[in-house]
C-alpha cells in the first residue's frame, strides 16, 4: 500500500486472523477419552485378583493411549494465523502450541493452494516429508504455501487462504540477492 503523500509505503498496522478447524478430531477426542475412561475404570472397579501385572498393564496402557490419542488430536483440533507488520505466527489447539513465529523477511512468496489434504501430508498435525516441506494440516481444504528464501516451503490450512496470501504478499519486502536475513 503507497502513501500518497510521500511516495513510498506506508507501514501496515493492521493484524490479519485467520483459522481452520478439523471437525473429525473431536470424534478421536472422544476416543481418547473413553481409552483413558476404561483403563480408569479397570482400575478401580477390578474383578481381577489372581495377577495384578496383567490388570496394571492394561490400565497404563489404556490411560496412556488415551492421553496420546486426547493430546495428539486437541493439539490439532484447530489453528490460527496471525499476520502483522513483520511477522507470520501460526498456533495450534487450544494452548496454542506447537507454534511457529515466521519473519516475513523470510518469506519469498505465498501462493494459494485450493486443495490441501491430510493424504498428501501423512496425517493431520504438524508435519515434515522432506519432498514437499513443512505443513501444518488440520483439515482438507485450502490453504496457504509460502515460500521460504532458503528454500524451504511452509503450508498452513486457514480458512480465507485467498486473503492471506493477499496480505503476506502485500506486506513482504523487496529482497536484494546476497542480503542476509
Amino acid at each position: 500500500m503507497r502513501d500518497p503523500r510521500h511516495g513510498e509505503h506506508a507501514p501496515h498496522t493492521e493484524v490479519w486472523t485467520g483459522r481452520a478447524t478439523g471437525r473429525l478430531q473431536w470424534l478421536l477426542a472422544l476416543i481418547g477419552a473413553a481409552c483413558m475412561a476404561l483403563g480408569i475404570a479397570l482400575a478401580v472397579d477390578s474383578a481381577w485378583t489372581s495377577d495384578a501385572a496383567p490388570l496394571a498393564m492394561a490400565v497404563v496402557g489404556c490411560i496412556a493411549a488415551g492421553l496420546l490419542v486426547l493430546y495428539g488430536t486437541l493439539a490439532f483440533v484447530h489453528v490460527a494465523l496471525r499476520v502483522d507488520e513483520d511477522h507470520l505466527e501460526v498456533r495450534c489447539g487450544h494452548i496454542g502450541l506447537p507454534r511457529r513465529r515466521i519473519p516475513l523477511s523470510h518469506v519469498a512468496g505465498a501462493e494459494f493452494a485450493p486443495h490441501v489434504t491430510p493424504r498428501h501430508w501423512g496425517g493431520w498435525g504438524y508435519r515434515w516429508r522432506p519432498e514437499k516441506g513443512t505443513a501444518v494440516v488440520v483439515r482438507r481444504g485450502e490453504g496457504v504455501v509460502l515460500r521460504l528464501w532458503d528454500g524451504h516451503t511452509f503450508t498452513v490450512t486457514v480458512d480465507d487462504a485467498e486473503a492471506a496470501v493477499t496480505v503476506i504478499r502485500d506486506r513482504l519486502r523487496p529482497h536484494a540477492p546476497g542480503t542476509t536475513h
